[in-house]
Parts: structure tokens; sequence; C-alpha cells
């Protein structure tokens, strides 16, 4: 059956790959011709079947241009054909569903479920049941995968779907707190056989819909009656419209997706003002948010995006025929390597020249004066291009300056990789921009011409111990916390190492302070690092092989292995004795041996989002200066605890460095030193306060008898001189409780209309 655009065009959004596609339909009463039913929606004749042929790029101004590259798309819809297979009128009438409903059911006490849909009666009752069968396959399914709840991306849909459910079963099923998570164990039982993964991940799906529900959970009611109100004051003035501001508060501060308002607003016969939303929320972001393209060097300048998209990829090869890059020379250490220049791109609004004096042709008076960054295509490279969770290199870039005299160079700021082709970036000086020294880049900067790539080495040496100890960390992390530690991403740059894994709660002191002590052991056992490339196929076989979920790996694959040569893992891959090693994929630049990152400090633990935890790291001189740091403050602590047992509590309760503990917790508190170290010193100070707190309280005591008695005989005195005001000079500290007590005291007996003035000093605290 032949179709326009509208039906037979698949596209996954504004902008974007898509093609035109064709279709299977299926009628479920049969012996009819149905052709007129066919994307008409009759719920008798349903779409089973997609076959899409990718080839073109929906672009923002709405054109299209044919993809380099082009694909077939297919999927059935598996819950559609499940229907057709058990004659059932509905995908919720089938065994996929059925058991949830149930369990549904037994849960809530509602009333069965009947398939009503439309006005029918008990509509919001079985539209919660589909909606919480739905979303609990979905969001289960999406845990076991490596995807979590957050705040943005797809944690946020995730978030969004899985707050529609709550809100539907406590509203219309009357679902009790904690609800949803206990439909976890019905479909990993249902799915489990088919889906491994849901059973692998039984309790992590389990803790994180409980938390997550836990969440929402306390805004929940409040936000439902926020909702009314606003509701019943656009009602009252005359709209059926939920005004922008108001939908982005209930977004903003009870939580409350877009989507979940536009649902409510419907069940109330009223809208929601999008445009008003969306206007609001801009204004938030343009107060909060730091325009953190300016500072990229991708961003570019005026120039435009320094990212090569599938068109330029596509035009560096077809059109200029250039080879990918070869990237091999970038495992090279402390040596300046040669390379050609292929390609110059000025960025997304200049595209390709021919030469940097083009470019600034290109660019006119636009760029006069300032720094514009510009990329350029090597035939090889030394320089490491950001990939695996490593920083890109920087570096210089030396020209051919001919008969000029002096040296010039191109800084390069940042390297990335874009199918196969590695894109330097660099920097022209603004100097040069203006003609001052324009023969330079006439003669230099173009393509064909050779340079000398200069790599910053002494950069590369930090960064190398880090991404090095990545691998120790993870390889220990699995050591202390078993298997449930999977690697969930990471940062690796001069200053620090940062590793993202799955573990659904804190670590305790004592693992922290395990996986530290596994590293630094790794560090003194002074083990090689080997790399090898091995087909993809092999690798995967090696036994305690560590991978990140989701990253798709190239074939061959390079192989990092710590403590063991990778010839010997793949000659033996199934051997359990691996098991005791760090073994990875990894494409990353790397120590030669453990000895060379010198020290190992583990200075902070986190959670990121509900089930994945932050370990923050250091190592080489960072990690010797925060070492060294904790052992300085484990040593002022001393001095501390010495002053307590010499009963100086005036001067540890007072503000000076040295002898305050308060001001020596902030210090403790702002320190970049070992977790470890201090979660100890912390139960220390923590002991110091309640040893200070009693003797405080004992000295209270023995100083309100001490001063009452005082204060109880100069009030005698001046009652028997009948006198009827005292000032008097007394040693009380600076504690006002006791000052009430004792000034109160006197004047109880000196007499209602008395006066009294105490004066106490406090040397210590240095307080009147």
């Amino acid at each position: 059956l032949p179709y326009g655009a509208k039906e037979n065009f698949w596209e996954m959004g504004d902008v974007g790959p898509c093609g035109p596609c064709t279709e299977i339909h299926y009628d479920r009463i049969g012996g009819r011709d149905a052709s007129a039913m066919v994307n008409a929606d009759d719920p008798n004749v349903i779409e089973i079947w997609n076959v899409v042929f990718i080839q073109y790029s929906r672009e923002p101004d709405g054109s299209l241009k044919t993809l380099p590259a082009k694909h077939v798309d297919t999927g059935m819809g598996f819950e559609r054909l499940t229907s057709i297979l058990q004659k059932k009128s509905s995908n919720y009438d089938t065994d996929v569903f059925v058991p949830i409903f149930e369990k549904i059911q037994a849960m809530t006490g509602a009333p069965a479920y009947t398939g009503h849909i439309g006005k029918q009666p008990n509509v919001a009752i079985d539209t919660a049941y589909r909606v919480l069968a739905d979303h609990i396959r979905t969001l289960s399914f999406a845990i076991a995968d490596g995807a979590l709840p957050s705040n943005e991306g797809r944690g946020y849909v995730l978030r969004r779907i899985l707050r529609r459910a709550v809100r539907y079963g406590s509203q219309f099923l009357h679902a009790k707190p904690g609800f949803f998570a206990e439909l976890v164990p019905t479909l990993v039982k249902h799915m489990g056989d088919v889906y491994p993964e849901l059973v692998a991940h039984e309790k992590l799906i389990t803790d994180v819909l409980t938390e997550e529900e836990s969440s929402f959970n306390r805004t929940l009611v409040r936000g439902l009656a926020i909702f009314a109100k606003f509701a019943d004051a656009s009602t009252a003035s005359g709209s059926n419209v939920i005004s922008g501001p108001d939908a982005f508060f209930l977004y903003d501060t009870m939580g409350f997706p877009l989507d979940l308002t536009q649902i409510m607003a419907e069940e109330r016969g009223m809208k929601v003002d999008i445009d008003g939303y969306k206007a609001t929320m801009e204004q938030a972001r343009e107060r909060s948010r730091a325009d953190r393209a300016r500072g990229s060097a991708l961003a570019g300048g005026v120039g435009g995006r320094l990212v090569l998209e599938a068109e330029q990829t596509d035009a560096l090869r077809k059109t200029m025929s250039l080879a990918r890059t070869d990237e091999s020379l970038k495992y090279v250490w402390h040596k300046a390597q040669s390379a050609k220049v292929c390609a110059i791109f000025g960025g997304s609004n200049i595209g390709f020249v021919k030469s940097v004096e083009e470019l600034v042709s290109k660019l006119g008076t636009d760029a006069a004066g300032v720094s514009v960054p510009f990329g350029l295509v090597l035939d090889r490279t030394s320089f490491y291009a950001e990939a695996g969770g490593q920083v890109a290199d920087t570096g210089r870039m030396y020209m051919n300056v001919g008969s000029l005299s002096a040296e010039w160079w191109l800084d390069v700021v940042d390297v990335q990789v874009f199918g196969g082709y590695v894109l330097h970036v660099c920097v022209i000086a603004g100097e040069y921009v203006a003609g001052k020294t324009k023969e330079v880049i006439d003669k230099s900067v173009v393509v064909g011409s050779e340079v000398e790539l200069r790599v910053d080495y002494e950069r590369r040496a930090f960064i190398a111990p880090n991404h090095t100890m990545t691998h120790v960390l993870n390889y220990a992390l699995r050591s202390v916390l078993k298997e449930s530690s999977d690697q969930r991403g990471s940062l690796v740059d001069a200053n620090k190492l940062r590793f993202d894994f799955a573990y659904n709660k804190a670590m305790t002191a004592e693992q922290i302070a395990q996986v530290e002590e596994e590293v630094q052991k790794q560090i003194k056992a002074q083990r090689g690092v080997y790399a090898q490339v091995v087909p993809l196929g092999e690798a995967k076989k090696i036994h305690s092989l560590r991978a990140v979920f989701g990253e798709v790996y190239p074939d061959p694959v390079r192989v990092i292995s710590i403590g063991h040569p990778v010839s010997d893992l793949v000659s033996d891959p199934e051997n359990n004795a691996w098991s005791a090693y760090s073994i990875e994929f990894c494409g990353g630049t790397h120590l030669t041996n453990t000895s060379e990152a010198r020290a190992f400090a583990l200075v902070e633990e986190t959670a990121v989002a509900k089930g994945v935890r932050r370990i923050l790291a250091l190592t080489s001189d960072a990690a010797l200066a925060a070492l060294r740091y904790g052992s300085e403050l484990q040593a002022q602590l001393v001095t501390l605890e010495q002053l307590a047992d010499r009963d100086q509590w005036s001067l540890l309760s007072g503000n000076q460095k040295g002898s305050s503990i308060s001001v020596f917790s902030s210090e403790v508190d702002a320190a970049t030193i070992s977790a470890s170290v201090k979660h100890k010193i912390r139960e220390r100070i923590a002991a110091l306060n309640e040893r200070m707190k009693k003797a405080h309280k004992e000295m209270s005591s023995g100083l309100i008898v001490q001063a009452s008695a005082m204060g109880d005989k100069l009030a005698e005195d001046a009652r028997a001189r009948q006198q009827s005001f005292i000032v008097a000079d007394l040693p009380l500290g600076s504690d006002n409780k006791i000052c009430n007590k004792v000034l109160t005291s006197m004047q109880s007996k000196l007499g209602e209309s008395s006066a009294v003035l105490i004066i106490s000093k406090d040397d210590q605290k240095k307080k009147v």
C-alpha cells in the first residue's frame, strides 16, 4: 500500500538520522480487505514490524542531507506479536502483563483490571494498572543495563517515568508508600530466565526504586495540593490554563516533570502554558548557568564549533581521499615527531580551508586582535586524543618558518578524534591575526606543509600515573566490594583521577582504608604494566577482564595488564589465577611499572546518583603531599590531646590556631588528605569534644557553687548595710548561664527593687 511521508518517513526527532520506511500491518479479524483501516487507528489493524532505510540527516533548518553511511534499522513489536499469537485483543491481556497486574491488585486491594479505556467506567484505575506495569518493566530493564535516575539526560527520563508511576499508584490505586519497588520480584521471576541481567541486578533495581520513590513521596502530597491550588485559582479567574511559572514551580521545587503536570491538567480538562514554562525555565537557566562553552576550545570562536560531523568526516574520506590519522606514535614518549598538514578546519561556520591565511580572510575583521582557535588534521600524530576518560595531550606544533630567524609555533590546546580523524585544536595569537607576522602564516600554516610535534610530556607524566592507578583502583574495589562495583565512568587528568562505580551505599571507613591500602600495596610491589593489541574475540575470553558497560571496543583491541604479560593471558585465557591482576581494555597512555606512581591517596568517596559512587584520588607528588599533610594533622591532634590531658580546656575551647579544637576541626574538614586518615582524625576530634563537654559540665557545677556562695555573701552584706544595689567583680568566666544563675540568686536575696551589676572577665578567651 503506498503512503506519503507522514506515514512512511521515520524520524527520531526534530533533527538527526531519518529515512523512508516500510511496514507490516496485521488484521486481527482477517478474511477481509482491511487496506482502508491501515494507519486509521483501528485497534484490530495494527503495525507489527517496521523497516527504516536510514539515509538522511534532518538539519536544524529543516533540510535533508544525505548521510555518508547508510543502513537499515528494523524492529518488531514484541508485545503486539504476543497478543496475536495468544489471540488477545490487547497487549495488556497477554501473559506479558497479567502476572504484574495480579501482583498490583494483591498489593493495593484495588478492583481487578478490566481493560477499560477512553471514557469507560474505572478508566483511571485501569490506566494506573497499565502505567505501573509498563513503567516497572522500563525502569528495571534500564537499571539492569546500567542507566540510573538522575537530573539530566537519560537519567532524567527514567526519573520522570518513575514519578509518573508513583503518582498513579498513590492517587488512583491508593497504594502505600514504597509499593513500586515491591513489583520487582514479580518481574524478575517472570522475565529473569530470558533477561538474566534482571536476576543479577535485582537488589540494585529494588534499592534504586525504593530510594527514588521515597525521595519523591516527601514532596508528592504537598505537590498535589499545590497543583490543586494553582488549578482552582486558574478556574476561578475564568481560565483553563496552568501558567508557565506555576508549572515551572511544580518542576523546580516539587520535582514534578512537565509531562506529569500536563497529565494532571488534562484530568481536570485544563492545559499547561508550555511556552510560558519554557520561557520561565530559560530565565532560570540564564540566572544560574555559567557559560561553559566560552571556555571550551571545541566551542571555537567566530569560526564556529570545532567538531567534525558526519558531513566533514565524509568529505575528508571521499572528497579529499584522506586516510584516517595514524595514532600509533602516541605511545612513544619524549621524542619530537614530524607530520604533514592534511586539512585545516576553520569551524562549523567556515568549513575546510587551504591555509590559515584563507581562514583569516574568511573571518575578516571579526578575528582582529583576538585568539582564533582552528583545527588541523595531520597524516599522523603523537598527541593523545581525549578518549576513555583520559584528557587530551597538549603541547606545541612547530612550523617550517623558512628564512625567518625567529622560531615559531602553534599551541595545541585540545585534541579530539572524529571518525578516525584526529583534530588538533590550535590557536593563532591575536598579534598574528592583526597582521604583524602575516608572512609566517602565509608560509607555514598551509595544507601539505610539514610540522614538528612536541607533546608536553611533562604534563603527560602526571596524567599517566593517574590512569594506571585508575586501573589498579578498579581492581582494588573488586577485591574489597566483590562483584558489585562495575565501572560507570572515569576522568583522568594531570591533577587527579576520578572513578565512578556501581554501589548502592556509601563505603565504610574500613572499606575505604582497605582499597587505599591495596593500591599502595600494588605500587610497592613494583608490578610491570603490559600492553598488547589482541583480537576482540580472544580478549573477551580472558578470565576476570574488566570492561566498561555500554562501551564499544575496536577489533582488535588493546589490553592493559598490570602484573602479568598479556601474551600469557591470551595463551591461557580461562586460568583463574588472572583474577589476582588488573586486566582491562584501554587505549590510554600508561606507566611501565606501578612503582612510577610513587604514592596513592584516596581523598574522597561520595554519591553521584542513586546506586553510583564516586572516588577522587591522587598519585605522585599530589598524593605524597596529601599523605604528608595527613601526618602533620595527626601530629597537631596529638598536641591537642596532650592539652586535654593537662585539663587546658579554656585553650581548647578558644579560637587560637594550634590550641582550638574548633579551628583544628575546620582545617581538617577543608584538608585534602587521605579519606581514611580524615575519618580517624574526626573520630578522635569527636572523642576530644566529648571529654571537653564533660569537663565543662564539671567545671560549671563547681563554679556555680563557688560563685553562688560569693554572691550570696555580697547580697547579705548589702542588706545588712541597707544598700539596694551591688556592683561586683566575680570570677565567673564567660559562661552566660553561670552569670545569670548567680545574678538571679543575688537579686532574690537583695529584693525586687534592687539593682545588681556583675562584671566577669575571661583571660583565655579575652572576653569581659
